[in-house]
């Protein structure tokens, strides 16, 4: 199962992307938009999920829609979820102990496309490089 070293190596393969710290956890961004992050749950969130402790790591991926974030859902709900805090915005939340690491290559991918500049996007669909 997938961890945070692969989710790191996934993530800065991909073009112009960095790494930072936000709020003390790991964020991956493309020329500076966040496209997956390291997300600890918070007492709020534990609450809502029935849960008294974090059962694992859990990481944020940004998604074209809510169309999309509710088919991940529906599709895998033991990997994906949400909470309250991201009602209405485009974001999903998975168990990264619990994602395969090809579908986490899929979702990496998938993230960075979303946030890319779209010339930057395009380039990488077509094999190109953007200098």
């Amino acid at each position: 199962m997938a961890d945070w070293e692969l989710l790191r190596r996934l993530a800065l393969a991909l073009p112009d992307t960095s790494e930072a710290v936000s709020w003390g956890s790991a964020h991956w961004r493309v020329r500076g938009k966040g496209f997956v992050w390291e997300r600890p749950l918070r007492k709020t969130d534990l609450a809502h999920l029935g849960l008294d402790e974090q059962p694992g790591p859990i990481m944020g991926a940004r998604v074209e829609d809510e169309h999309e974030k509710l088919g991940l859902i529906d599709e895998d709900p033991d990997v994906f979820f949400t909470i309250p805090h991201f009602d209405g915005w485009p974001a999903i939340l998975a168990r990264l102990d619990r994602i395969g690491d090809e579908r986490l290559a899929e979702l990496v991918e998938e993230a960075w496309l979303v946030m890319a500049p779209p010339k930057l996007a395009r380039a990488r669909l077509d094999g190109r490089s953007v200098e």
